[in-house]
Formats: C-alpha cells, structure tokens, sequence
C-alpha cells in the first residue's frame, strides 16, 4: 500500500471556487479510480490560489482481478436480439454462459474475467480524464492550443501537473503538459522550484518555501491574527466568517495586519463603511470597547514584508480613503434630495411588464398597509404613518448609494427619511420593510413596519400569482418562496389574525403555495407536515394563526394511545365509506344493537362539544371531545356488522360512520395523516 499525491498547479484560481474545486478533485478521483475496482483508505484535498491538490491514501500497487458479467436476452430469443447482444460484447454465442433465472427460463449471460492492473497505469488514464472534465463554473482556452475546441479547458492557464505514487512519478501528459517532480512555492518568496519527493513531504517543503496548503489552517491565521492585531489597539475586530474564507482563498502565507481611516468618514453610516471596506477591499472592520465603529481595519497581505507592513498598510489606507471618499460623496448628495421627489422617480422604472412601474407597486402596498392597519389587523399603529412609511419605502433605490451598494436598499432611505425629519416609526418602517429577508434574519415586530412588511410581500405574492409567474421547480425569479416565509414569519411572530382570502391570498393557489412553504417552515420546529395538510385539507382554515394552532393541538393528541387508535377508527370508517353508497338514514331507527346506542351516544356529546371548543379556538379541548368516540368506535367495529343484511340497520350504521367521520373533520381531515 502506498499514498498517491496530486497537484495541479495553476494561474490564480478564484477563491470563492476553490472550496467546491477541492471536494469535487477528491469526487471525481474516487469515481474514477473505482472504474478499475481501486479504493483508497481516504483522500485529502486542498487548494491555494494557485493550486488543487489531493492525498490519495493507502493505494495498493496493483488492481485486483474482477469479473464482470452482462445479462442478455433468454436463449430463445429471436435471432436479431441474440446478434445484436453479441455485437455490444464482443462474444460470440458458444461464449455465453446459459442460466436458468429461477421461473423456468434459460437466460445468456456474457462474462469477461478482467486481469489485475498496475495502479500506476490506472492513475495515467484517471488523471488526465479528471482534468478533462472538472466541472469548473466558468474555464477559459490559451495559447496555441486554444484555436481548437478540442482543447484543454482550465480555470486558468494550467502550467504544471505533480503525480506521484509513492516516491515513483506517474508518467501523464494532457496538452502538452507532463507530469513532474516539481511545483512553485510563494510567488514572492519562493527561492524557486520546489523538488517533491511524495506525499508525505509535500506539505512541509511548500510550507518551508511559504506556502500553507490546509485553507482551514490560513483561515485560523487570518481569524486570529485579525483578532490580535485589533486587540492590540485596544479594539475589538467584527467577526466576519466568510471574510476569512475570502482572505484565506486569496493568500497562501497570510499575515493580517492593522491599519487606520481619517475618522471624518465615521460621519457616513456604518453600513455604507463596512460593506466599503467587505466588498471592494476584503477587510475586517473593528468596534471599540463600547461597541462604537471605529476608525480602522485590518487587512490581510500576502507576505511577510521587510518592513513590517507599513508600505502595505499604507497602500491599503490609500486605497480605502478613495473608496471612503467615493461613499462619503454619493451619502451627501443623495441627502440634499427629499424622499418624496427620489419617489417620483419611481415611474419611470419598471417593476415587470405585466404589473407596472415600481411606482404603481408602491401605490398598491401604501394602500394595503393602510388597509392592515384600519381593519386592526396590525393593532397598534397610525394608518396615515403606515401608508406614508410605504410611499418612502423604495425611494432608496435610485440614489446614488444604492446605485452603489445595492445590498443597502431600505437601509440607506431609512438613514435618509430620519435626516428629513420623519417620524421614527415612519423612518424605521423605511429601514426594516424588507425584512424577515432569510432564516435567521429579526422579525419586525414595530406595527408600521409589521404593516409595510407584510404588504410589500402579500402585494409580491398575489400579483406574480395573478399574472402566473409563479416558482417552478428550483426557479424562483421574483423569491417568491422567501416572500412567503416572511409572510409567515410576520404573521406569526406579531399574532397577526385574518384570513388570508380577505386580501386575494386564496385565489391563484397563493394560500396552497403559502401552506407548502409552511410545511418548510414547522419541518425545523419539529411539526409534521401531513398533520398541516390534514387541517389546510378542510378547505376553509386561511388564517394561519388558528391553523398552527389546530395543528400544534393535532400533534400532540396524535402521540398519544386515544389518537392513535381514534386515527386507526377513523381510517377504517372512511375505508367503509369510501366503498359504499350511503342511503338516507332510515325514517326510524330500527332495533338497536348496544353497540350502535352506544356510539350514537358518544356523538351526540361529542359532536357538540368538539364544534362549540372550535368555534372558541379551545382545540386541544376539542380534541379530548373526540377522545370519548375512541372506545365506542372500537367497540362498533368489534360487535356489528356495518353491511347488515337489513337494509335500515345498514343505512343506519352507515349514516353513523358519516356523523363519525364529520365529527372527525370538526377539527381536521384524518385521512391526510400518514400511519
């Protein structure tokens, strides 16, 4: 047994590729290599900007023997599907085995006994296959080669290839490129090629010529070294996890280090400098002790510099100045023009082109959120405050600073509507409207935002649905999925009680989308969701409130021994009910059997109870009103006979499973629920 090592060594490779490039170099070996029945014990891969490499561990040197065998068609078969299955395998008939398939038949089946093969050739063939055909997202041709479309496509120019197995090179090539011995260490402070002499050593002589191989080992140089760097200036770093990925993709020596902004810039709102700094220049953005943004960063070269990073750190400072300064100038100009006349720009946007501008989607949520508030859906609020926090809402969107960073769309008109004096309800409602934007993201819970929240996605929801643009399969153009839990989540979080047909969510199968992204939704609260199917199956439960707490109540009764066995009753009865013809219910009841008194009885509490506890929401009260039909049920299903000879007592039987099964769907459709 023996480690395989691979490199690919390349131009710069993109660091937001590099994660999935390294996984899918390990997929794409193991599937390969088992094509000649070889598995390693593990495989490790890595990337750097310039290079995927991987460890493949524990190879044997050699593929054992295997035997393969097709199944054709039956020894009987007309003569052309006999030659056709000849031709695929190569044989001839006196080469087929003849099997008997258990029922009688005699089967031909083709075997080819395969002989063990160097693992050394095996990885020849596998490696150029693998690089033929990773799945890059975006690739490019170069050089002479590229003329042709047969040519060689990488993320970048390829210009090296490492495969040893053990100490032994594998000999490959793919467009020119033949395998080696050697690689690059740090474009900077290599001292020149690097000799590799296996798997073993290959991490410890990059890292000897400045190269850390492991990304999660420069993720924890970046994590920490930014933290110590800000501590050390008695300033307490953002954490940022996707920043460090980011650094660690970027670098392969990184060293994080501290620099410093005019604090005139801490005037514009910190968004607009934390995205300024995240987004163009990949930096950490540091807080002091009381949570105050400050004014430094740290950044994370790519060398050890002689200096000790002052150069860098004021290149970096320059570049960060100008950006500061662009940001600084769109805040200021976009302040000196009022809301109401960013608004009006509205018009000449369109939103899509079945619905309108942005400006007649504004007209509608101003409208609606004024109407949530008037009706006491949302309790609590102004209706003037509300429909004038949704006629701002989106008059961000054709500032300069959004123009600029798009990510601060409701951010920045927020900082904007409090600068003119607005409300702050009216200007927080401006701030927050997008919001609940994922999992995770704060729930509004302030009423003119809950109102402008809510009617800026009821408004998305109910005219995409209207015009038919609705998601489809992984396709959801207009996020319509997110608008919908975020409907959820406000409707929840806020208690918010209406019936959702009210405002058009029952018409175009809003309410089943909205019930099937509830399902998504309950699925990690632990809710199950056939039991939401068996209440939203009733056809009449659109408000969501009382649903979920039909179905919370639905939960619990079904763990329980009355639940299960009243579910096992219920099924039975619709079984019968599915099959038959229910007659009228005779004009008077014949000859009684006790088990037919009896669960007339229980219905006639039952029934009662169970509607009087739904119509007062008391569901859990209903559900112990359906417990007492458990015993009768059982008990009738034991002692009678439904399909009785006499044809009154059969209608009379059948007519009881109907007011059984009604009482049932009282509080939901049983027959939706799975077991």
């Amino acid at each position: 047994m023996t480690d395989f090592l691979l490199e690919l060594l390349s131009e710069e490779i993109p660091a937001r590729m590099q994660a999935k490039a390294a996984a899918d170099l390990a997929r794409l070996f193991a599937d390969e290599i088992a094509k000649s029945g070889l598995k390693a014990a593990s495989i490790e891969s890595y990337a750097t900007p310039r290079r995927l490499a991987l460890i493949a561990r524990n190879l044997p040197l050699e593929t054992e023997a295997v035997r393969e065998e097709r199944k054709g068609p039956r020894a009987d078969a007309p003569e052309q599907a006999l030659a056709g299955f000849l031709r695929s395998t190569g044989l001839t008939r006196d080469q087929l085995e003849t099997r008997d398939d258990g029922k009688g038949n005699l089967v031909l089946f083709a075997v080819f006994d395969k002989p063990g093969r160097k693992t050394a050739d095996v990885l020849a063939e596998a490696v150029p296959a693998i690089i033929r055909a990773f799945p890059w997202p975006k690739s490019m041709r170069w050089g002479g080669p590229s003329a042709s479309t047969e040519s060689l496509r990488w993320v970048r120019p390829l210009q090296g290839i490492i495969a040893l197995l053990g100490d032994d090179l594998v000999p490959l090539e793919i467009d020119g490129i033949q395998s080696g011995y050697t690689t690059v260490g740090h474009r900077f402070h290599s001292s020149g090629t690097v000799t590799i002499g296996n798997a073993a050593d290959y991490a410890m002589k990059l890292r000897a010529d400045h190269v850390i191989l492991d990304p999660k080992e420069r993720q924890h140089i970046i994590r920490d070294g930014a933290a110590k760097a800000a501590a050390a200036a008695g300033l307490v770093l953002v954490e940022d996890e996707g920043l460090v990925a980011e650094n660690a993709g970027l670098t392969e020596w990184p060293v994080p280090m501290l620099g410093r902004f005019d604090e005139s810039f801490l005037q514009v709102p910190e968004e607009v400098i934390q995205l300024t700094a995240r987004i163009n220049q990949k930096y950490f953005i540091c807080r002091d002790t009381a949570g105050k943004l400050a004014n430094a960063f740290v950044c994370t070269a790519n060398i050890n510099a002689l200096d000790g990073g002052a150069a860098i750190v004021a290149g970096n400072q320059k570049v960060l100045a100008a950006r500061l300064s662009d940001a600084k100038f769109f805040y200021e100009q976009d302040l000196k023009i009022a809301l109401d006349a960013q608004a009006k720009k509205l018009a000449d946007i369109v939103f899509h082109d079945k619905l309108g501008t942005v400006a007649d989607k504004v007209d509608r949520v101003a409208k609606l959120a004024r109407w949530l508030v008037e009706q006491d859906i949302v309790k609590g609020a102004n209706p003037d405050d509300a429909e004038r926090a949704a006629r701002l809402a989106k008059a961000d969107l054709v500032t300069g600073m959004v123009g600029e960073f798009p990510e601060l769309q409701g951010v920045m008109g927020g900082y904007y509507a409090a600068a003119q004096g607005e409300k702050p309800e009216v200007a927080n409602a401006v701030r927050d409207h997008y919001k609940p934007v994922g999992q995770g993201d704060i729930v509004p819970t302030d009423p003119i935002t809950v109102a402008v929240s809510l009617a800026d996605k009821l408004d998305s929801l109910n005219e995409f649905f209207r015009i038919d643009e609705k998601p489809t399969g992984s396709k959801d153009p207009f996020a319509l999925r997110r608008s919908a839990l975020g409907v959820i989540s406000l409707i929840e979080t806020n208690g918010l009680r209406f019936p959702l047909n009210d405002i058009n969510a029952g018409q175009n199968g809003v309410l089943d989308f909205m019930v099937d992204r509830l399902k998504v939704q309950q699925k990690e609260a632990g809710v199950r969701h056939d039991l939401i199917d068996a209440v939203a199956a009733l056809g009449f439960e659109d408000d969501l409130v009382r649903l979920l707490a039909r179905v919370h109540a639905l939960q619990a009764f079904v763990a329980t021994d009355d639940g299960t066995n009243l579910l096992a009753g219920y099924k039975r009865a619709a079984n019968i009910l599915k099959k038959e013809d229910v007659p009228n219910a005779p004009a008077s009841p014949p000859e009684l059997d006790p088990a037919d008194s009896a669960l007339l009885d229980a219905l006639n509490s039952a029934e009662p109870q169970a509607r009087i506890a739904v119509e007062a929401e008391q569901f859990e009260a209903a559900m112990t009103a359906l417990a007492s039909l458990r015993a009768p049920i059982d008990h009738f299903f034991d002692a009678v006979m439904v399909n009785d000879p006499d044809a009154d007592k059969r209608a009379f039987r059948l007519n009881l499973l109907v007011r059984f099964r009604d009482a049932v769907h009282n509080v939901a459709d049983f027959s939706k629920i799975e077991g």
